[in-house]
């Protein structure tokens, strides 16, 4: 078998730098003669490590004063609670635009009214609704950046009266952002930052303290923000694997660098989808249809076709491509780290079976 290439939606590639780096440190970290593994989270060099990555995360999305960037446990689905704990007075407003953001609006109806002012759940979620109005009495506004499961994705920072909340697990440094226009985004870091086990947080601090219920101390934000993320052990490999990401974006051109090699990339493997006699992309709204993961399905004349096309391109080193089974079909995760080499060949690869047919 030839090159294997990567299309695991998450855990996802990361780049050979990251994988690389960290696996020095799994051997001697930072000269300590120490694994990674085995060091203590308050030593100097993993505070460091810490330090560094925060301060990476401030410049990379150019985050303004005024705001905390929290490295955290429980992946985005303890986010899910942790932001109506802490900003929920009495009502949320939520746009539910696929699995993931209606997990967070189940969690947000145990602490006060949720109100969803729009679905696409009628479609399975193959479009971004529009035209909807957020409650002003709203005390914060949540909507999911990017949706994984059906290859939907918001690319704009709306301009929202009330404080805007996103969860960006999967499109985070895909794409620049104006963080100004948020009081809070978070994500899983399984995608486009590091392996799985760390969660990121970006928080407006002006906007904590404000709720009247109790909070327990570790679902406090302003916790993390007062013990810098060291309340309790962080998971500290997924820390360094996500500084080490951290440089390597930087030193690849930064988020407008990533953003333009994204566009190409997802356009390559739409314009075959749009091409290609056998195939059809699950998202007809060109302006919805998401830069990090591409699905698509058998036309239906072909849909017998659907697990000899797999199994084919398993075979030929594309690995991770099989849709989610809400879906069904195909789903190619083009994440930064994924090279254009990797979507060119899944191309040709989409091409001769075209050609066999």
């Amino acid at each position: 078998m030839g090159k294997t290439h990567n299309f695991y939606a998450g855990p996802s590639i990361l780049p050979q730098y990251t994988i690389d780096e960290t696996a020095k440190a799994i051997k001697d970290f930072a000269g300590t003669g120490l694994s990674i593994m085995e060091i203590s989270h308050r030593s100097k060099e993993v505070v460091a490590v810490m330090d560094k990555a925060v301060a990476l995360f401030k410049e990379l999305l150019n985050i303004p004063e005024g705001y905390q960037v929290l490295f955290l446990g429980g992946g985005a689905s303890t986010q899910f609670m942790m932001v109506p704990y802490n900003l929920m007075g009495k009502k949320a407003a939520y746009l539910t635009t696929g699995g993931w953001a209606a997990k967070a609006v189940k969690e947000a109806k145990l602490f006060g009214e949720v109100v969803e002012v729009a679905s696409s759940k009628e479609s399975n979620y193959n479009y971004i609704p529009k035209g909807w109005e957020v409650p002003a009495d709203a005390d914060y506004f949540h909507i999911t950046t990017n949706n994984t499961l059906y290859g939907t994705e918001i690319r704009e920072d709306f301009d929202i009266d009330i404080p805007l909340v996103a969860d960006m697990s999967s499109d985070i440094f895909s794409r620049p952002i104006d963080v100004s226009k948020y009081a809070l985004i978070y994500g899983g870091a399984q995608k486009n930052l590091a392996p799985a086990g760390i969660t990121f947080v970006i928080v407006k601090e002006e906007l904590l303290g404000k709720v009247d219920r109790a909070i327990p101390t570790m679902l406090d934000y302003r916790t993390h923000i007062k013990s810098e993320s060291m309340f309790n052990t962080p998971p500290v490999l997924p820390l360094f694997a996500a500084l080490k990401t951290l440089e390597w974006l930087k030193n690849n051109g930064g988020i407008e660098a990533m953003e333009k090699v994204n566009i190409e990339k997802a356009g390559l493997l739409y314009d075959e989808i749009d091409r290609n006699k056998l195939f059809k992309p699950t998202v007809s709204v060109v302006e919805d249809r998401s830069l990090m993961n591409i699905c698509w399905v058998m036309n239906e004349e072909y849909a017998a076709l659907e697990k000899e096309f797999l199994d084919f391109a398993t075979a030929r080193g594309m690995v991770g491509i099989k849709g989610h089974r809400s879906v069904g079909g195909y789903r190619a995760s083009t994440y930064n780290a994924l090279p254009k080499e990797s979507v060119v060949a899944l191309v040709k690869v989409m091409q001769e079976f075209e050609s066999m047919k």
